[in-house]
């Protein structure tokens, strides 16, 4: 099987260009704007420097005014975490705890209201944290006093730039975020699962789900591969598996190194499949990993088919989300239809999904049984993974009938 495999740098269709106008010593000035979630150039903006006050700021971003910095970078950085103290302060209330949806209810079911008033004051901070611009140059440069150097973490996020280079805008909190994700790309998580060091590194890209929680990983590690002793599978064929979203790729290479000999991994998103070809080659399993861009199935079916779906049935704000929230359970319930038209007799499909929704009070207890049986699937069994963080993940085996 020859592999598929993208280049590194290949990313999402580029967004129909906008810019971002302001005034600035009497002339009228523009850039290209960038935004990871997606939003509008603000319509109102200022030019705002180290002279400027938290309380100001505060009032202005409130307001729906950006703030483009024209002071030191480090200061612009002090500000923002300044405004994130104005907002993260609640109000004093009694048992405060009780309105905090990261809480696991011991009792039953959380009231799902207070998830979604939580979702909406998040995304209203969003918008507040994102009044607060950097200018960056042709080359990804940020032109401040003492700015670091961002040309890495952009283009890793961005692409390369395109000739003619031009100036453009970003919020200050997404090229933070885009320096992190490059720290974390340049060091990548070490994953148990996938051997000993130092070739056990999964190396995720900015807009990709990181590994760092691995309770999942070591379910499938841990989990018994189904046996290929079904009538009509010829012992000649080779193993085969599909991995459903395969995000950074390392459930895939999981597979392999649990020597699975053919793995089609699939994704819809372009910075997904970046990472899981970048991660595929670091780690040598290339050749066994067919990579296809698309949506939900590959052709064909397999031995094994395995998707780990998106936590909450929510909408997501931005595109980094989609790891996160999967709106109206589209994929939990994709995977489920169409897993009996892409097993082998005898296959198993493996459903690593988490239980925060049922907790959260965002999907009722019998949601998910029910779409089992309306597949006509028969569930094997389950294994659960020790909740060394607040959110559990929980595994289940599932066969044709």
């Amino acid at each position: 099987m020859q592999p598929i495999t993208p280049s590194v740098g290949t990313l999402p269709a580029r967004a129909p260009t906008q810019y971002l106008h302001w005034t600035e010593q009497g002339q009228t000035c523009s850039a290209v704007w960038r935004s990871e979630r997606g939003a509008a150039p603000p319509a109102k903006v200022v030019l705002a420097d180290d002279t400027w006050t938290a309380d100001a700021a505060y009032q202005m971003a409130c307001g729906g005014t950006a703030l483009l910095w024209r002071g030191d970078f480090h200061n612009a950085r002090q500000l923002l975490q300044a405004l994130q103290r104005r907002i993260d302060t609640p109000p004093k209330r009694k048992n405060r705890d009780a309105k905090d949806p990261s809480a696991a209810p011991t009792d039953g079911p959380m009231d799902p209201q207070v998830f979604h008033l939580h979702r909406q004051a998040q995304a209203q901070r969003a918008r507040i944290l994102a009044m607060v611009l950097v200018p960056l140059d042709g080359n990804y440069d940020i032109t401040l006093r003492r700015a670091p150097d961002s040309r890495l973490a952009c283009t890793e996020a961005w692409g390369p730039v395109v000739e003619p280079a031009q100036a453009s805008v970003a919020s200050l909190r997404d090229v933070l975020a885009m320096r992190s994700a490059s720290e974390w790309r340049k060091n990548g998580v070490e994953i148990a699962a996938l051997g000993p060091a130092p070739g056990n590194r999964i190396y995720p890209h900015y807009g990709v789900f990181s590994p760092v929680r691995g309770e999942y990983i070591d379910l499938v590690a841990a989990q018994p591969l189904p046996a290929q002793d079904a009538a009509g599978v010829q012992e000649s064929v080779p193993y085969r598996a599909f991995d459903i979203g395969t995000g950074s790729g390392v459930l895939s290479a999981v597979l392999v190194r649990r020597r699975v000999a053919q793995v089609v991994a699939t994704d819809q998103d372009g910075r997904a499949m970046a990472c899981a070809g970048d991660n595929f080659a670091r780690l040598g399993v290339a050749a066994s990993i067919e990579l296809q861009q698309t949506d939900m199935f590959p052709e064909g079916r397999a031995n094994l088919v395995m998707c780990n779906p998106p936590w909450l049935p929510a909408r997501p704000s931005a595109p980094v989300e989609y790891a996160v929230y999967d709106e109206n359970s589209r994929m939990l319930l994709a995977f489920l239809a169409g897993l009996p038209g892409h097993l082998l007799p005898g296959g198993e499909g493996w459903l690593i999904l988490s239980d925060l929704a049922e907790r959260l009070g965002l999907r009722s207890p019998t949601m998910l049984t029910d779409a089992i049986a309306a597949a006509g699937l028969v569930v094997l069994g389950r294994s659960d993974a020790k909740p060394i963080h607040a959110k559990r993940r929980s595994g289940h085996g599932l066969r044709r009938r």
